[in-house]
């Protein structure tokens, strides 16, 4: 039940028609979570007022509210003072409410949006005055490279409905930044992402660090060692790493979605608004390169767009998260993410996602606000005891490799061992 505070809580009701079913090992919940009229505002529900499925006690919404006592207590940190440390971080949510930190710069959003469709024209504009040669052609991929990176970022920003006050709005800008712009689904990328931030760094229940049987992180490299499994040479791992970034979507690592057995919903998965959305997409782009390239080299395009998005944004997206912590049902917030330094390039090229651990604590604030709880969530974990890592761009990439070679040796060794 959630704990009583003295300021009332948006409350969640399961609805009639989607009760929660538990499957045995996984206990996931479906999207089965009715939000009330106060939460909907808060929770990034989809326009029906549904709120993602996630795992027991971890829904969707609460996540993303970051709220103690809405439907789950927050998993922060580990504290002698864990009541005291709720209450700490329930009067900095209020701070940042008092300080307006919830509320969206219009001009920022728009910004972004007028910078990625002019990127988008000018790599147009560039084959179209100077011809489909080689260096007008790199160029070219290099402009869209950074548009389709850009265009990530801010469809990561909508799906956590930080841009508009109703999340119908931010519901369809961001089918039509994830569609149009960059031919995916939202659903999907919905579904995957609302998992990560139910169970950040959670083996089998974190899709980005589920990443077997490519990759081996965590407690699973001893498993896999334990049971003799050798599908790749995993002590190599972080040297194919380099190698492993296709022009498949980014998001969620080196294989495809996959639900848990039974816990598909259509109301997170629309599998045909979201193809209409994606072919446009596709459409407009070999439209606009074919007379140029032809099918042949127009789809060449494509595929080298995607494979530097993709070494861009993997990048970018797993210095947070593999350096750190990865195991099974023990993981706080602050163990399983870090921070990387802040600069005005760094907070573009990452999409503000080098401010982690501010983003996981309050997944719904606009980016721009990031820099100015930061420090107030440092002193929060200074008074705690709890750790706020903060590492050199440079250092966190590096990190990830690391990892990865330490894991690849710790299959190794399980796996020699008789």
């Amino acid at each position: 039940m959630p704990q009583r505070t003295g300021r009332a809580q948006p409350t969640l009701a399961v609805s009639a028609s989607h009760r929660p079913h538990f499957f045995q090992g996984s206990l996931c919940l479906p999207v089965a979570i009715q939000v009330t009229p106060q939460a909907r505002r808060s929770c990034p529900s989809d326009p029906f007022g549904h709120t993602p499925w996630a795992w027991p006690g971890r829904s969707g919404c609460g996540a993303f509210l970051g709220t103690p006592g809405t439907w789950f207590p927050p998993l922060i940190g580990h504290s002698p003072r864990q009541v005291q440390l709720v209450e700490d971080f329930r009067a900095l949510r209020q701070a940042a409410e008092d300080m307006k930190l919830f509320e969206a710069q219009p001009a920022f959003f728009t910004l972004l949006l007028v910078h990625i469709l002019a990127m988008e024209l000018l790599a147009w504009l560039i084959v179209y005055l100077l011809g489909p040669g080689w260096l007008p052609s790199t160029l070219t991929a290099l402009i869209l490279t950074v548009s389709q990176a850009q265009s990530w970022y801010l469809q990561h920003d909508l799906g956590h409905t930080s841009v508009f006050r109703k999340p119908r709005w931010n519901h369809v800008a961001q089918q039509f930044v994830m569609g149009q712009l960059k031919g995916f689904s939202a659903h999907w990328w919905n579904f995957r992402h609302f998992q990560h931030h139910a169970k950040p760094n959670v083996s089998y229940k974190d899709p980005d660090v589920t990443l077997a049987p490519i990759f081996l992180l965590g407690e699973s490299s001893a498993e896999y060692g334990r049971k003799k499994r050798r599908y790749l040479p995993y002590n190599h791992q972080h040297l194919y790493f380099f190698l492993s970034e296709s022009p498949c979507p980014p998001e969620g690592g080196a294989r495809p979605p996959r639900p848990p057995a039974g816990c598909f919903s259509t109301s997170v998965l629309r599998p045909l608004q979201d193809l209409l959305w994606a072919a446009s997409f596709y459409c407009r782009f070999f439209w606009s390169y074919i007379p140029f390239y032809s099918v042949s080299g127009a789809l060449l395009l494509f595929v080298a767009v995607r494979v530097l998005e993709s070494h861009w944004f993997v990048w970018i997206t797993q210095m947070n998260h593999i350096p750190k912590e990865i195991g099974h049902e023990k993981h706080r917030q602050l163990a399983a993410t870090c921070n990387v330094e802040s600069s005005l390039f760094i907070d573009w090229f990452s999409g503000h996602l080098n401010f982690q651990i501010e983003h996981h604590l309050f997944p719904t604030m606009p980016r721009h606000n990031y820099h100015r709880i930061a420090p107030l969530v440092k002193a929060l974990c200074a008074k705690h005891g709890l750790t706020y890592e903060v590492k050199p761009f440079l250092t966190a990439l590096v990190d990830i490799v690391r990892s990865l070679k330490k894991s690849g040796n710790v299959w190794l060794k399980a796996y020699l061992q008789q």
